[in-house]
């Protein structure tokens, strides 16, 4: 069974860092694509940053400098670290993975951001 389980997330004030981890299992990991959306209140999910199984890297243009994602293969793990927050980054951030026509979702964190 394929099971995608996130954490990490939270409430931190402006300007303040989070990381999120994202646990995986039932997957060969290593050849995955590896991303993080978020969803914040009444708008669409969106595609945060990308990790691909070579270790390439993308990120929305509004986190690049700010996050980073990163994986490691031999825990199945992926994580975003995210630094100097911004009330706009509020959102519930979902890991996702990918693999040709297969995909799987955890179900999500919520990061808050507010003073």
């Amino acid at each position: 069974q394929v099971q995608l389980v996130e954490s990490g997330g939270g409430s931190v004030q402006p300007g303040g860092a989070l990381r999120l981890a994202c646990a995986t299992s039932g997957i060969t990991f290593r050849f995955y694509k590896m991303n993080w959306f978020r969803q914040a209140p009444g708008k669409q999910r969106e595609l945060v940053a990308t990790i691909t199984a070579d270790g390439k890297t993308h990120y929305l243009d509004d986190v690049r400098g700010r996050f980073t994602i990163s994986r490691d293969n031999n825990e199945k793990t992926m994580s975003l670290q995210m630094n100097a927050l911004r009330p706009s980054d509020t959102a519930i951030y979902y890991c996702n993975a990918v693999l040709e026509d297969h995909q799987h979702w955890g179900q999500g964190t919520q990061v808050t951001v507010s003073s």
